[in-house]
């Protein structure tokens, strides 16, 4: 496993044609721009966790049936410092660093109050964000940075805090049909209050405010849920919207800001501060898109963890929204560096399954309603929401599939009435040294495979020109082969049959990576 979560990659900064066997559509033109951890030790320093890594930038620019390949590290200000060092000097999520050990204690002491309240990394390694004509690099903190899509080349760094007070913000923001970014992120013991912030970045700038000034300077809240603790807000990944309402999950897997304020002189992570408290409730909060409040009634769910919404729509006076949920944290462990390359079998066995789970939220409760009695009547799932004698509702999801995860659809159809799923299936025993990507079918519950012996990234969907159908398109993916005899390629695969049309095979060290985007000429 080493091959693909541990070694060191090399950048490619000159375009690499690619060997194309197969026939790519005449259609396809435009770049699949991904991210993810490239680098894993700094000199003689490593991570202790994957999703540290240093971000390195890839792509394939399809033109003409033909395929270039190029990738880049982010040059970060965290990079920078780190390989000015060559070491690892700028703490991330699971690795804590230190200053040099021979500064004097005063120094030593003014490090651990910065450290108090983090001032985050900006090795922005997770996502790739489209705000008006530009494209920035994106984490769970509060930095993002702007990156030239072309060349790969790193440009400004952007601090939210100057148009938001966030600390932390998704990677998976969601765009409205202008172009639009809608994103959520945590405001720390802000004048006494620790909440989740939904803000809305527009597309473009009013013609008479323009003045050179970016989309981001025109960020503004678009309302605010207030954290059930001050000190131990819900960590999330990403979230659900329909055409009327947002759907965020209050979960309990924790960040405790007692214990992260002391990490750094306890000598521990960040992530060593998340926990799981399987005896609390999922809190799912209905956020009116109309009103900007939250609906009244309370719903709530059994403990688990989200990292992926999958997509959400109303139906008959009731949400549906659908996400991949683990009964516990056990994901984010497997990805410290030491389960990944020991006794990894093992280890990915004890890893809560991810499990495709449908909910159903009525957004009227019939006051007259007994208690205890389903306030669902849909025949379109076996959801079920309970009233209870508080005027709390219960919701029970309905089992889709077990074992996916890094789930796409058809953007044209989020927040709307939607039917496939392409995503990676995950099957943790007894080693995933062999990829299967699937596109699940909601409506009759069936499902076709494409399954090769390699370690796959996140699927893409891209449509066809006057599409008709929900899979008129292609799904393009990153593959990385287990065996290192057998060079990296990007998968073409037909969207409504799930056959491969073609493969463009690049003789580069290609990393494992996590999201992107796909950006049409």
């Amino acid at each position: 496993m080493n091959v693909i979560f541990g070694r060191n990659k090399k950048e490619q900064e000159e375009p690499v044609r690619a060997q194309v066997t197969g026939k790519i559509p005449t259609w396809l033109q435009g770049t699949l721009l991904r991210n993810g951890p490239g680098m894993h030790t700094v000199g003689e320093t490593k991570y202790n966790h994957w999703f540290d890594g240093l971000a390195l930038l890839h792509s394939f620019t399809i033109r003409d049936s033909e395929v270039y390949y190029r990738s880049k590290y982010l040059r970060s200000d965290t990079y920078t410092s780190n390989i000015e060092a060559n070491r690892i000097v700028v703490s991330e999520f699971g690795t804590m660093a230190y200053p040099d050990p021979c500064k004097n204690i005063f120094s030593k002491a003014f490090s651990y109050l910065s450290h108090t309240i983090p001032d985050f990394t900006d090795n922005c390694l997770i996502n790739i964000m489209k705000c008006g004509e530009d494209f920035y690099v994106t984490t769970e903190t509060n930095y993002i940075r702007k990156i030239n899509a072309q060349t790969l080349e790193t440009l400004e760094k952007v601090d939210y805090r100057k148009y938001v007070a966030v600390n932390l913000a998704t990677s998976h923001p969601h765009y409205d049909e202008a172009g639009g970014v809608l994103n959520v992120g945590t405001s720390i013991v802000d004048k006494g209050k620790t909440k989740y912030v939904i803000f809305k970045i527009p597309a473009t700038v009013p013609e008479d405010k323009k003045n050179g000034k970016s989309c981001l300077k025109h960020t503004e809240v678009f309302c605010s849920i207030p954290s059930r603790s001050l000190l131990s807000p819900s960590y999330y990944h990403s979230f659900g919207i329909t055409e009327n309402y947002i759907v965020f999950l209050e979960q309990p897997f924790k960040l405790d800001i007692l214990k992260m304020a002391t990490a750094y002189i306890r000598g521990v992570s960040w992530a060593s501060c998340l926990a799981f408290h399987r005896e609390d409730k999922t809190h799912i909060h209905i956020i009116d898109q109309r009103t900007r409040k939250p609906v009244v009634t309370k719903y709530y769910t059994d403990p688990m963890v989200v990292f992926h919404h999958v997509n959400a729509y109303e139906e008959d006076g009731c949400i549906l929204f659908d996400v991949i949920a683990y009964e516990d944290n056990s994901l984010y462990q497997l990805f410290y560096m030491a389960n990944l390359n020991q006794d990894f079998a093992e280890n990915s066995r004890l890893t809560s399954i991810p499990t495709l789970k449908r909910f159903a939220v009525p957004l009227h409760v019939d006051k007259n309603a007994e208690v205890g009695s389903n306030l669902i009547r849909l025949a379109s799932t076996t959801a079920t929401a309970l009233k209870e004698r508080d005027g709390q509702v219960y919701c029970q999801p309905e089992l889709l599939y077990e074992g996916l995860e890094l789930p796409r659809i058809n953007y044209a159809h989020n927040g709307k009435p939607y039917r496939y799923v392409f995503a990676a299936e995950v099957q943790w025993s007894p080693v995933p040294t062999q990829v299967l990507y699937t596109k699940y079918d909601i409506l009759t519950k069936s499902s076709l495979r494409w399954r090769e012996e390699t370690a796959a990234s996140e699927p893409v969907f891209v449509p066809t020109p006057d599409a008709k159908d929900e899979d008129d398109g292609i799904i393009l993916s990153a593959i990385v082969s287990t065996d290192p005899q057998k060079p990296p390629f990007l998968l073409i695969l037909d969207a409504k049959s799930f056959t491969e049309l073609a493969r463009a095979s690049v003789d580069v060290e290609m990393h494992l990576d996590l999201h992107g985007l796909f950006i049409p000429e």
